[in-house]
């Protein structure tokens, strides 16, 4: 069994929303359930070692538009989010996150010791991650305490805008280039996180907001799960050129197993085969070398293909890749070794 490090899912959400409904997150997380896609015991079934487990504010107004006859659709972007009550929902999610640590059902880390020694002792190695920044305001102020509370990656925006930048809609087919950029409170943003030493995702961000990260920061630039554009024509995807200055920063992309942006169609259907997967995993190795590509699922955050299923699926993709022609070497920097060596460089730790 290949261990799996995970670009990016969405369990805190979750969790959260377990809490919210009365339920136990610590319980839920530690002793299983059917719900979801990721708990201890089916990570540990998949291999699935850890991964960046996002705070994200939800946009419970967003409705996803239905494909027409052709199968195109867009989705106008979600309404923008009230810092308030968006802090206090990143801060509950975060508090979720401190609970399972304290219970023993994962270790939180914050550098790579941390996850070298989760992943020695067989603990579900989980970094904290924020998808959309609307609990940070311009001042950043926050931004420090989340940095102690073991925030060590964020994404700028998510499909919605904020006063650091703008993100793409949920739409196919359609150019990643949909609007502006980076804010200047944005790229105090980038500035800061690269002080601090906290990656900088660039996932639902529009085109624009790449580029002008791309001469703002100096990580090399990731795009934690996102597909090609070439391949599948959403606007979540990303275009060769922008896989070649990732390729030139010496970054990475991780496959995100949303159908939408696997299929050809674009289509929201389970019944997606794992060829479609490989597909893109060829493709990306092909733009970026072996040395660009890993993993980030989604998990809790999207339909994935039914073959997979849920995280103790992942292991039917390791076995599709070795089918594929992928060797023993090659797969473990597909399944781990490639986000540890971005995560060490943007933490400063190389």
């Amino acid at each position: 069994m290949h261990a799996v490090f995970d670009g990016h899912n969405d369990v805190l959400l979750r969790l959260w929303r377990h809490e919210k409904d009365g339920g136990d997150a610590v319980a839920e997380f530690a002793k299983g359930t059917a719900k979801g896609h990721i708990d201890l015991p089916r990570a540990r079934a998949g291999g699935l070692a850890g991964g960046l487990c996002a705070i994200y504010i939800p946009s419970g107004h967003l409705v996803l538009k239905e494909p027409g006859a052709d199968g195109s659709y867009e989705t106008p972007l979600s309404k923008p989010l009230e810092r308030a009550p968006s802090l206090d929902i990143a801060l509950e999610m975060a508090a979720v996150a401190l609970k399972l640590e304290r219970a023993g059902a994962w270790r939180l880390c914050r550098s790579m010791a941390d996850i070298d020694n989760a992943l020695a002792d067989e603990a579900f190695a989980a970094v904290l991650h924020m998808e959309g920044c609307e609990a940070i305001g311009p001042d950043l102020a926050a931004l420090e305490v989340f940095y102690a509370a073991g925030l060590r990656s964020l994404g700028p925006v998510w499909s919605r805008n904020n006063v650091f930048g703008h993100g793409v809609p949920f739409a196919y087919p359609m150019s990643p280039d949909t609007g502006p950029g980076l804010t200047d409170a944005g790229c105090e943003l980038v500035r800061e996180c690269n002080r601090l030493g906290i990656m900088i995702d660039l996932s639902h961000i529009t085109e624009k907001g790449f580029w002008d990260v791309a001469k703002l920061s100096d990580q090399p630039l990731v795009a934690s799960h996102s597909n090609p554009h070439a391949l599948v024509p959403v606007a979540r995807n990303l275009t060769d050129k922008q896989l070649d200055a990732i390729r030139e920063s010496n970054g990475l992309v991780g496959l995100n197993f949303a159908v939408t942006m696997l299929r050809a169609d674009g289509r929201e259907n389970a019944d997606t085969p794992i060829s479609d997967m490989v597909r893109h995993i060829d493709y990306l190795v092909d733009k970026l070398g072996i040395d660009g590509v890993a993993i980030g699922s989604d998990f809790d955050g999207a339909l994935i293909p039914r073959e997979i299923g849920t995280a103790a699926g992942l292991q039917n993709l390791v076995v599709a890749l070795q089918g594929a022609g992928y060797g023993g070497a090659e797969l473990a920097k597909l399944c781990r070794e490639n986000w540890f060596r971005v995560l060490r460089s943007a933490w400063h730790e190389n």
